[in-house]
């Protein structure tokens, strides 16, 4: 099989992910964004068929989502650890380092992950790229008050930085924070660089997701699904 469509590679990749890795039993994390969805329904199709799972949210819609489908979504401080987590990511690099959060959640992502034993990512081809920040912007989360300092600070580390907005209206996260969408040529240093935004007042959270994947699934347009880990 081959194909051209971005949702068929999406679904490829995360069913696969959940039928490889999900097993009855566990605490599963849930993961945000139009990848991590199709793991979702994939997940409330296996607790229809029996498997009995409890699931902790990395954002509100993947909450309502995964209520949708049938599965019991609880809030992560009632659960001692989270077996396996299912996530997209918007870059992933040769050593296996992430950019996450254009779907706006990274910093719930990025606490589930902590708490997660095996971080299973699910991408496309199209997300793998030899240097973080080639392809798509740094989402940094900061907190409302005083932003366009936080921001200035930002740039001072060589990144133009946006304010994300929808619909002409400033986005907010699920905790009630802005995003600022950082634009580097590339990231040379990302642990150095991870140092350096989250000593800055304002910072709330940044979108290097570093020596937290487990394993990464990569859907190609030819169907297949390749396998990178550590």
């Amino acid at each position: 099989m081959t194909s051209n469509d971005p949702s068929a590679l999406k679904k490829i990749v995360a069913e696969k992910a959940v039928n490889d890795y999900v097993k009855d039993g566990m605490v599963i994390g849930l993961g945000t964004g139009s990848t991590a969805a199709y793991a979702i329904n994939r997940i409330g199709e296996l607790s229809k068929e029996g498997y009995s799972v409890t699931c902790v949210a990395t954002s509100r819609a993947s909450e309502v989502l995964a209520e949708n489908v049938g599965l019991k979504v609880v809030p992560l401080c009632d659960v001692d650890h989270v077996d396996i987590t299912i996530d997209g990511a918007d870059e992933v690099d040769p050593d296996l380092q992430l950019i996450k959060g254009l779907g706006g959640a990274l910093l719930r992502e990025k606490i589930v992950a902590a708490a997660t034993v095996k971080e299973v990512i699910i991408v496309d081809e199209s997300k793998i790229v030899e240097k973080l920040g080639v392809k798509c912007s740094l989402p940094v989360e900061v907190i409302p008050y005083g932003h366009t300092k936080t921001a200035y600070a930002l740039e001072k580390q060589g990144c133009v930085a946006v304010l994300r907005k929808t619909n002409g209206e400033t986005f907010k996260t699920d905790c009630g924070n802005y995003i600022y969408d950082c634009k580097f040529d590339s990231i040379e240093k990302p642990f150095f660089l991870e140092s350096r935004l989250d000593v800055i007042p304002g910072v709330v959270e940044n979108g290097l997701f570093l020596n937290t994947a487990s394993v990464v699934l990569i859907s190609h347009q030819d169907g297949r699904v390749t396998k990178m880990e550590k």
